[in-house]
């Protein structure tokens, strides 16, 4: 019988060598993937200034002092909370309670984790320059023709105009409510502020507005603008266990009128939030490493 080639015996054995040494560096190297998902965020946000501002700026902090890789989702609040439920998405940063989001809170009660407030004190009102001479609103209507008899609206859809024309009705106010949008009531604010003239407008906070100008709530007695309600941080079932030092950091993670109102401005002025949100956190390093002190290491 004739003997095999030593030659090509000899290079099938270099040939298993090398095959075993790769997949050897392939699994040494290669996290597995419970790895790669203990190191990605996965978070949820809507079109809302305030919830714009916090997931980029959380964003950030994850990314650069804490190594995580962050995806983040932009979508309605009722699809976000269905995928928070059924585990699709980590962290949802932008919970209106207990009123605004509390149906989707209700329906998902079993399955969702309230890591608790992020903000405290958001509302939805009348707001003037603090520099006019008028604290109710039911006062609007003796001094209506300081406003001209307008109070300055943004989109008509929008929650906060369904409420002032409400309040229009139920405080007999003979005021015309003026349709723009966001940025255009922003432009007349600022314009009456320079002018230091009186002007009435749609306003809610968290808003930059409040960060740039001294501003200031008209009284609701009749309270048809709600209640007062707090900014929270809700996650998907078993966030303890998979992201404990991402859940350690966010329930830390609070923010004042004046930190939320300059980030937002910040934002708002910048040509990326990610830009904007990485010069806050360079100006706010203190409480930046507040919120990351109580880290489980």
């Amino acid at each position: 019988m004739r003997k095999p080639d030593r030659r090509i015996e000899i290079g099938l054995w270099l040939l298993a060598f090398a095959v075993i040494v790769l997949i050897g560096r392939y699994f040494l190297s290669t996290p597995t993937q419970g790895d790669e998902e203990a190191k990605t965020v996965r978070i949820g946000y809507v079109s809302w200034a305030e919830g714009i501002a916090m997931t980029h700026l959380v964003k950030v902090v994850l990314e650069d002092r804490m190594n995580y890789d962050v995806n983040l989702t932009l979508a309605d609040p009722a699809p976000i909370f269905t995928s928070l439920a059924e585990g699709n998405l980590d962290f949802f940063l932008d919970a209106w309670l207990p009123l605004t989001h509390r149906s989707h809170m209700e329906k998902y009660k079993d399955a969702l984790t309230d890591l608790g407030y992020n903000y405290e004190g958001a509302r939805i009102g009348l707001v003037v320059p603090g520099y006019v001479d008028l604290d109710r609103i039911p006062e609007l209507q003796q001094k209506r023709e300081m406003f001209n008899g307008a109070i300055t609206g943004i989109d008509s859809g929008a929650g906060i105009m369904e409420a002032t024309r409400k309040a229009i009705d139920r405080y007999n106010l003979t005021m015309r409510l003026l349709t723009s949008s966001g940025a255009a009531m922003t432009a007349s604010l600022r314009d009456a502020v320079k002018a230091k003239e009186p002007i009435v407008v749609t306003g809610w906070k968290p808003h930059w507005m409040f960060a740039r100008w001294k501003l200031k709530f008209l009284a609701d007695p009749k309270t048809i603008y709600g209640e007062e309600e707090n900014i929270h941080t809700i996650a998907r079932p078993g966030i303890s266990r998979d992201l404990p030092e991402v859940v350690s950091f966010l329930k830390d993670f609070h923010l004042n009128d004046k930190q939320i109102g300059t980030l937002m401005d910040a934002m708002n002025q910048a040509d990326s939030e990610e830009q904007a949100a990485r010069r806050w956190m360079a100006e706010n390093t203190e409480l930046v490493q507040n919120w990351l002190e109580s880290q489980p290491r």
